[in-house]
């Protein structure tokens, strides 16, 4: 991963925005995240758009339909030269082995990650769709679920970081949302850290939206957490 672990989420229906803004927080990020805003607005040419400005891109859609559907939606994906895109854990076995495969084909560079639980979600809410919690016992789950499937890494709150280490080991990409620094409103994030912290704990990379996007200065809101990450 990048010297400098913090990919900045910008998802805005505005390309010239975007484009502008990313070149002026690409001296205090280490990469973009494009998501489903942005992409439903752009499309292949929206994340095109991004390959002048010598971030690495992370196309955040998060996959999950029948494994069939899913390798074709990856293979167009990582034939835009993306470095991490991702599909959900929860699809399942088949699913995540055809993503997988279908990204190698086409770019053996491209990182395919898994959901596990959104940071959006408590144990209340797993309960409420069916699914086992406690969350960290989850996304213990289907993070073994999904290395034994042979992807790259898994996105996670913070807050699983140390487990997940524990039990996949150092080289499993462990991408990190819910990231605010100290002071940040909370907005629709319940499992939240702290940036150095987070990064201590062992992620590989950390996903910071509107701490930087939303600031009244995003360029300095992004130096200010690359300064106390040691970037």
């Amino acid at each position: 991963m990048h010297a400098n672990p913090v990919f900045v989420a910008i998802d805005t229906t505005d390309l010239g925005h975007a484009k502008a803004l990313a070149a002026r927080l690409k001296p205090h990020v280490g990469g973009v995240k494009l998501g489903l805003e942005f992409f439903s607005a752009h499309g292949p040419s929206g994340v095109r758009a991004f390959a002048d400005l010598g971030l690495p891109v992370f196309l955040d859609l998060k996959f999950h339909d029948i494994p069939n559907t899913v390798a074709g939606a990856v293979r167009a994906a990582a034939g835009l030269g993306v470095d991490i895109l991702n599909v959900h854990a929860a699809g399942g076995p088949a699913m995540l082995k055809a993503a997988v495969e279908a990204a190698r084909a086409v770019n053996p560079k491209t990182k395919v990650i898994a959901v596990t639980v959104l940071t959006s979600l408590g144990d209340a809410d797993l309960e409420a769709v069916g699914q086992r919690g406690p969350a960290a016992d989850q996304v213990l789950r289907l993070a073994s679920l999904t290395r034994n499937c042979g992807l790259d890494g898994v996105v996670c709150s913070a807050h699983e970081i140390g487990a997940l280490r524990a039990a996949l080991g150092p080289d499993f990409l462990l991408v990190v949302p819910g990231i605010r620094p100290k002071g940040a409103d909370l907005g629709d994030q319940q499992r939240v850290m702290g940036p150095k912290e987070a990064r201590d704990a062992g992620a590989s990379a950390l996903v910071i939206g509107r701490p930087i996007t939303a600031a009244s200065d995003p360029v300095a809101a992004a130096r200010a957490i690359a300064e106390s990450l040691g970037c």
